[in-house]
């Protein structure tokens, strides 16, 4: 009887006899960790950046090289899976990013901590698939949606954890133990993922296909070269540096090699012709834009409660906390309505609720207190939930099963790729709008005009006493020409959010072009 029953039920080759809740909670750790560490340095960059004698937009690469590592990685791991087998590769890949956890803690320098970001980046980007198939495997299909829902809440979750966490160790130790806290996990997560995981048969005994090494390349030479670009090219001008011109050309031939492999070859790394399908195409187009958008409000906010308010690392990461606290008060909501509901009119709520809370951001003020945005980030998060899941069922409703694994590889590929361009570009507008806006504002306060006279004045009487009535022209100049700048900067991240509100409204048009799904189809393990 037993036997039948394991036939009948093949999740049961991958328990073999192992509690399902058990094997759960090993690759949640593996997932937690990953996600976490995605979250948790966005509010330790302002002090990567003086520790490492860098600027903040510098210390932004810590972020961007992360994901465009994570990005590269995505579509090889089902190839990696089937030939070195699922449990082994996935256990390389917890040891290859704890390992790089403790590089990046004790990096010396700028050069190194990016380096290592790579490395922990290449081994942080199968963590999550590996760990949403080890889960649908090894749970009956009666009861894959509540392990599915356990897993959705983890990696809720981490964001929430991540900026705080990430703020309270950097203020009360160093930011580099924002990255040793994962070395205790990652050894927890590799003994129990030893101890109670199990490759299937299918996996144990399959034989990978020919590697696409032409196919990697390409994906390595336009994505590495466009990062590069977008980092670096505001420093140098843009196009104005021969080796900018260079890149762009590599990018160009690179993707347009990809693209053109991908398309017409077997056994390639991702099969493009899976955007063949209308609402697939849509949903990778939708999710690159929706990357740009919320890893660059995830980035850019805690950075104005530092930069421009003075905040810690632990007070920005409380003030940004909410935002994960209404991810977690949504999920039950859309768990409900995501059976019920057209998900392009789920989508329009969510994309419509963040473009309209980025646009709140859009009128921040040096004059802000803690509380001024917790109603606001807390409905963003809200608003987010509604993105997720329908995003998923809408984009993978109208595929067959067997295009789910190429084209879950090919969607996350797009949302990094779309999170890691939104950072660089937001990096970039924050320091080019700031000097716009500097310009503006000098422009129009004229250094013979009264009220420049006035301010003068009174910052000159005001520190007369720290400096001497001799010696307090300059201090007072420097005074205000910080205000300025504090001023400039604090334009620029209005524009940015407003830029971001647009973007928001904009996908809200690109949902409409989905063609209507059945509620429900959506492959549970897509993320």
């Amino acid at each position: 009887m037993a036997t039948a029953s394991a036939v009948l039920d093949p999740s049961a080759e991958v328990r073999q006899g192992v509690n399902p809740w058990l094997i759960a909670a090993s690759v949640m750790l593996a997932t937690f960790m990953e996600v976490l560490d995605t979250a948790i340095a966005s509010v330790a960059l302002p002090y990567i950046a003086g520790s490492l004698s860098a600027t903040t937009d510098e210390a932004t690469w810590v972020l961007t090289s992360y994901l465009v590592a994570n990005a590269i990685v995505l579509p090889a791991s089902n190839w990696c899976s089937l030939k070195f087998g699922r449990k082994r590769f996935l256990m390389s890949c917890v040891v290859i990013f704890t390992a790089a956890s403790f590089a990046c803690g004790a990096a010396p320098s700028l050069a190194f901590i990016l380096i290592a970001r790579i490395i922990q980046g290449a081994g942080g980007g199968a963590l999550q698939p590996l760990s949403q198939a080890i889960l649908l495997e090894s749970f009956p299909p009666a009861k894959r949606g509540a392990a599915m829902a356990v897993f959705a809440f983890g990696v809720v979750v981490a964001p929430v954890l991540g900026p705080t966490l990430g703020g309270w160790l950097t203020d009360t130790y160093s930011w580099r133990y924002a990255f040793y806290i994962n070395i205790p996990v990652g050894i927890l997560a590799l003994y129990m993922i030893g101890r109670f995981i199990h490759d299937p048969p299918y996996i144990s005994k399959a034989k990978a296909p020919k590697f696409d090494r032409y196919g990697l390349a390409a994906l390595v030479i336009w994505t590495g070269c466009l990062q590069v670009v977008l980092d670096k090219g505001q420093e140098v001008d843009w196009f104005a540096a021969t080796w900018v011109r260079w890149a762009v050309l590599a990018i160009v031939v690179s993707f347009v090699y990809f693209a053109w492999h991908s398309w017409a070859h077997k056994n390639t790394l991702v099969d493009l012709k899976v955007l063949k399908d209308r609402n697939f195409a849509i949903g990778a187009s939708l999710i690159f834009l929706f990357g740009i958008a919320i890893y660059s409000t995830v980035v850019v906010l805690p950075l104005f409660y530092q930069e421009l308010l003075g905040y810690t690392a632990f007070t920005a990461g409380l003030v940004v906390a909410p935002r994960g606290i209404g991810a977690i008060c949504g999920m039950p909501i859309i768990g409900y309505l995501s059976n019920k509901s057209d998900p392009r009119y789920l989508l329009t709520f969510g994309f419509f609720t963040f473009g309209l809370t980025t646009l709140y951001f859009g009128g921040l003020t040096l004059d802000i207190s803690p509380t001024t945005l917790l109603l606001p980030i807390l409905i963003t998060g809200f608003g987010l939930s509604f993105v997720f899941v329908p995003i998923n069922t809408a984009a993978y409703g109208t595929l067959r099963n067997e295009q789910i694994g190429n084209a879950s590889g090919l969607f996350n590929l797009m949302r990094n790729v779309g999170g890691s361009i939104g950072i660089s570009l937001a990096s970039t507008l924050l320091v080019r709008r700031a000097d716009v806006h500097q310009t503006l504002i000098a422009g129009s306060v004229p250094r013979t005009g009264q009220n420049f006279q006035n301010s003068l004045t009174g910052a000159t009487h005001a520190l007369s006493s720290y400096f001497g009535k001799a010696n307090d022209g300059h201090p007072a100049a420097a005074l205000l020409y910080e205000q300025l700048q504090r001023q400039a900067l604090s334009w620029a991240f209005v524009d940015v959010f407003r830029w971001l509100s647009l973007l928001s409204f904009g996908c809200i048009i690109i949902v409409w072009l989905f063609k209507k799904v059945k509620p429900g189809r959506g492959p549970a393990g897509a993320h």
